[in-house]
């Protein structure tokens, strides 16, 4: 076992001990959840309820509705304000690498215990407990290994939430953290009662027209820059008014753009009237071992992959697409 394989048991074993010996829990994950993000909360969920614990689920209200692909999941029980009890509960952070990004105060109240359990490799280790596991493919995974550490069947539900975490992740098992360690969760989770089609579908064929548009309309704006190195894109207010479509249907637009030959960095620049936030949100993919899109984004305060990240600014759209070329002509 390598030294940093002994790191992550020694870890997980901290965390174990203290789901074991806490009572109360309070689960929640970053702002503009994804599928890891979502499915490793109600993974989560399940799992301190299979063992009797008392366990909610928090995200704020700003968060919904949640992206189309996501409706789906069973998140009625979410709560969007603290509950009366919030000083005798155990935090649990899923999926967040930086306490920023989670940006609630009661959250992180001095004294309280905070359980960790991420794979960025940029993870800031704000925990008073970390569980850090930067070479399993989503927190997904991480997940399942505590499901099995702790002794709890993987049912269905579980399951479940898991495969969507695992397979949004990996973008459909066709990323660089896909292994032989992913296929293996995979395979027990089929085996477990995930229907594969139904999740695929759900996720990826259930686009309404307006989103169509909106993609249609981000395409045809696309400019490409140093010798196509780095494909951008923007998304405009006006883009959503001419659609009809909301700022939840911009999810997978960015995929579009990687695919372009040549391209080693893609960019989506967007717009978010919904949400009562000036400035953009600027998502960012990697094509390219040489460049982590990671270390640009927290040049702006965000983070992520080194494959995928984001970050949300005041710049420009122009701004934007300077800073970016800026950035990843310096990491070639």
């Amino acid at each position: 076992m390598t030294e940093a394989a002994q790191i992550v048991k020694s870890e997980l074993d901290r965390v174990v001990e203290e789901i074991r010996d806490g009572d109360r829990f309070l689960l929640t994950t970053h702002e503009n959840p994804d599928g890891d993000a979502l499915g490793s909360l109600l993974a989560t969920h399940s799992i301190l309820r299979a063992l009797g614990k008392d366990s909610i689920m928090f995200l704020a209200a700003k968060e919904f509705p949640l992206p189309v692909e996501y409706r789906f999941m069973p998140l009625e029980e979410v709560f969007h304000e603290p509950p009366a009890d919030m000083a005798d509960r155990v935090v649990v952070f899923l999926d967040c690498g930086n306490i920023d990004r989670m940006p609630v105060d009661f959250l992180t109240r001095d004294g309280e215990k905070v359980l960790n359990v991420d794979h960025h490799h940029d993870n800031t280790r704000f925990g008073t407990t970390n569980l850090v596991d930067v070479e399993a493919s989503s927190t997904a995974e991480i997940v399942f290994d505590l499901a099995g550490r702790l002794g709890v069947e993987i049912t269905p539900g579980i399951a479940t939430a898991l495969y969507v975490g695992l397979v949004t992740d990996t973008g459909k098992f066709m990323y660089e953290n896909t292994d032989a360690r992913t296929h293996r969760m995979a395979a027990a989770l089929v085996e477990a009662g995930v229907n594969v089609n139904d999740i695929y579908r759900r996720l990826y064929e259930h686009a309404p027209l307006e989103k169509l548009k909106l993609i249609a309309r981000a395409l045809e704006k696309i400019e490409l820059h140093d010798d196509g190195a780095l494909a951008v894109t923007y998304i405009s207010e006006h883009d959503y008014e001419v659609t009809g479509a909301s700022e939840t249907l911009t999810e997978g637009i960015i995929d579009h753009l990687r695919t372009i030959d040549g391209t080693l960095v893609a960019g989506v620049v967007r717009d978010q009237p919904e949400r009562g936030r000036a400035g953009r949100k600027v998502s960012l993919r990697s094509t390219d071992g040489r460049i982590d899109v990671s270390a640009i984004a927290r040049e702006q305060g965000g983070g992520g992959h080194q494959r995928a990240a984001g970050f949300g600014t005041d710049l420009s759209y122009d701004e934007v697409v300077e800073f970016l070329r800026a950035h990843v002509t310096a990491q070639l």
